[in-house]
Parts: structure tokens; C-alpha cells; sequence
């Protein structure tokens, strides 16, 4: 269906579409790669890029040879050069929440496999403290921890906390299905109406999410009890592995996300954090 005209050109609506997708690309390539070596290599690919277009449009057939035999070269090197920056690029994209939405399922393995997990754990009195993004920007977590970049299964979750391990004392930090980074260091909640029984493990499970929009399970290592906390409060006792599933479900997949939140915000690069609505689960 056509929209509009440019002179003698057509404009119909899969252009502008067209227009806007290859348009956010190369805005999200910009965003990955500022300030970093690469934009310079960026930058020059893309003049090279107008160079070629220009030789077409000029009718330069002996450029335009050139061009077209070096096509395949320029691919090649496109992927060895921006390696990391595509790499980064991928995830970001995976871990947006349209691409949640229409993937769930491995996004549903994920949150079993932190549900199997924390059971697990509590069966063996041991404990665990496992924190799961949802919209906010939380890298300054990761940052104080160990990078661990590795899928996320039960079987990984259970070698980090095991008590003889160096990376078990700390929290773990899921982003999408990727587990980001373990023993990581969390602000404690500044809350003076908590139970002055609450040891730092739980005080961390609750920081953690008055300051960031994230969902955080903590098992105590003396009762085995599994707790769900976010926004900042616990709201159950003693959960077992199917009603911490359906709770994880709820909050990470099916949750309302997005809505600001009335506390104090924080991003690890200073921008305004946004919280959702209280769901949690207290031990």
C-alpha cells in the first residue's frame, strides 16, 4: 500500500519500516561501540560503505568491480574485527523484552533451573543468594564479582554455592539465561524496621532490590528456608521448588514490568532505575 511519493518514488509502509529497522541496527551498533577502539574501525568501514553506493550511483563501473569483488572480504573481516562489539550486540538483543516475550521458553528453563536448584540447596543446608535483572541496568553488580558468561543450569548454581568452592561467598547475578557473574558484592537494605534477626545474606536479598528492579532468591544456610524477594520486602515463608517456579514465572516472565518505583533509584551509570509491582517471598 503505498503511503506517500517522493518525487517519482513510491513510499509504501514496508519501506518505512525497512527504514526504521535498519535505522535501530546501526543505533544500537553506535550505542555498543562508542568510546570504544573499534568506533574508529566503524567509522571507516562506513565510509568505505558511501564509497561503494556512490560508485553505483555515479555509474564508476570500474570501481564499482572493485567494490563488488571485495564484497566477500569486507564480510569476513566485518565479523573478525567487531567480534566482541556483535557479541554484545546478540545479547543485548536476546535480553530485550519483545524477544523475552516471544522466546519463553528458554527464558522458562532458566527460572527451573534457579527453582531446582535453590531446592537443592536447601535440602543440603547450604546457603545461596541468586539476584535475576529484569528491566534495569545492574552491570556495577556484576563488575564487583567474578564474570562467569555461562548458561545458566542448577548444575552450575549448585559447584558455585558449594562451601568449599572460592566463588560460593557472594551472590550470583543472572542476566536473560545467562548466568553473568558470581560473588558479587550487594548493598544491604537500610531499612530500620526489619527483624534484627535477619542475617547480612537476607539484608543483601533485600538491598539489592529497594535500589534495582531485579527479583532475588536467598536460602538460608541455618533453616534451609527459601525466600523470593522484590521492591524491597519478603512476603512468604518456606518455599518449596514448584511454588517458587510459578513465583519466579509470575515476577520474570509474566510480571507487570516497567512501573516507577517510589524509593530511591539507582544505575550503574547513573541513570533513573525503574521498579515493578511487590511480589515476594520471606524466610
Amino acid at each position: 500500500m503505498e503511503l506517500f511519493r517522493i518525487g517519482f518514488i513510491p513510499v509504501t509502509l514496508i519501506d518505512v519500516l525497512d527504514v526504521l529497522v535498519v535505522t535501530f541496527i546501526f543505533w544500537k551498533l553506535y550505542q555498543i561501540m562508542r568510546g570504544t577502539r573499534a568506533s574508529q574501525m566503524f567509522a571507516g568501514l562506513l565510509v568505505l560503505f558511501v564509497f561503494a553506493i556512490l560508485s553505483r550511483v555515479l555509474n564508476m563501473s570500474g570501481t564499482s568491480w572493485l567494490v563488488q569483488s571485495v564484497v566477500t572480504v569486507w564480510v569476513v573481516a566485518f565479523v573478525i574485527l567487531f567480534q566482541p562489539e556483535l557479541r554484545r550486540f546478540l545479547m543485548q538483543l536476546g535480553q530485550n523484552r519483545l524477544v523475552r516475550v516471544l522466546f519463553k521458553t528458554e527464558g522458562a528453563r532458566t527460572l527451573d533451573a534457579v527453582a531446582r536448584a535453590a531446592a537443592q540447596l536447601s535440602n543440603r543446608r547450604i546457603g545461596g543468594l541468586i539476584v535475576i535483572q529484569r528491566d534495569s541496568n545492574i552491570h556495577s553488580i556484576a563488575e564487583s564479582g567474578v564474570r562467569i558468561q555461562g548458561e545458566v543450569t542448577a548444575e552450575l548454581l549448585l559447584s558455585i554455592f558449594h562451601p568449599r568452592t572460592p566463588l560460593h561467598d557472594g551472590a550470583v547475578l543472572i542476566t536473560g539465561t545467562t548466568l553473568e557473574a558470581a560473588r558479587c558484592l550487594l548493598p544491604l537494605s537500610e531499612n530500620p524496621d526489619l527483624d534484627a534477626e535477619l542475617g547480612t545474606r537476607h539484608r543483601a536479598a533485600l538491598g539489592v532490590t529497594e535500589e534495582y528492579d531485579c527479583v532475588t532468591v536467598v536460602v538460608s544456610e541455618e533453616t534451609g528456608t527459601i525466600s523470593l524477594a522484590h521492591d524491597g520486602k519478603f512476603a512468604a515463608r518456606n518455599l518449596g521448588e514448584p511454588k517458587l517456579r510459578d513465583a519466579l514465572n509470575h515476577l520474570c516472565e509474566r510480571g507487570k514490568i516497567g512501573r516507577k518505583k517510589k524509593g530511591k533509584k539507582r544505575d550503574a551509570k547513573g541513570q533513573d532505575d525503574a521498579s515493578a509491582e511487590d511480589m515476594a517471598a520471606s524466610g
